[in-house]
């Protein structure tokens, strides 16, 4: 089976999180499952941190911008990672960490209309 660019962009943050002892879970659709929650759920330090993993040009459904806008309105931390802001993920690691909050860069991802409501 051949790897396709997401799911190398999703190894090399379980390889990240792994080195830092996090806890993770790649999170796996199915007929009872939410849809547009993040592909991997962490949490690190005692933070919950939702990581919705992209490659290319690809952006978040409008479904999975709620899902990680939830995560941020509750407290937790939510990301959006792809080949191009991978080192984004360790600098939030490196925050979290020190105790600080970090911040949750989905809204970076959200077309205009997405954010309208916040």
């Amino acid at each position: 089976m051949v790897a396709t660019p997401e799911s190398k962009v999703k190894k090399k943050v379980h390889a990240m999180l792994k080195e830092r002892g996090a806890y993770a879970v790649n999170y796996i659709g199915g007929a009872y499952a939410n849809n547009g929650t993040p592909d991997i759920l962490v949490c690190y330090c005692g933070r919950f941190v939702g990581i919705e993993c992209k490659a290319g040009r690809g952006k978040p459904t409008a479904l999975q911008i709620k899902h990680l806008r939830d995560i941020d309105d509750a407290g937790g931390v939510a990301l959006v990672i792809n080949e191009k802001n991978i080192e984004y993920l360790t600098e939030c690691l490196d925050v979290i960490q020190e105790n600080r909050s970090p911040t949750s860069n989905y809204h970076l991802f959200a077309s205009p209309l997405e954010g309208a409501d916040e």
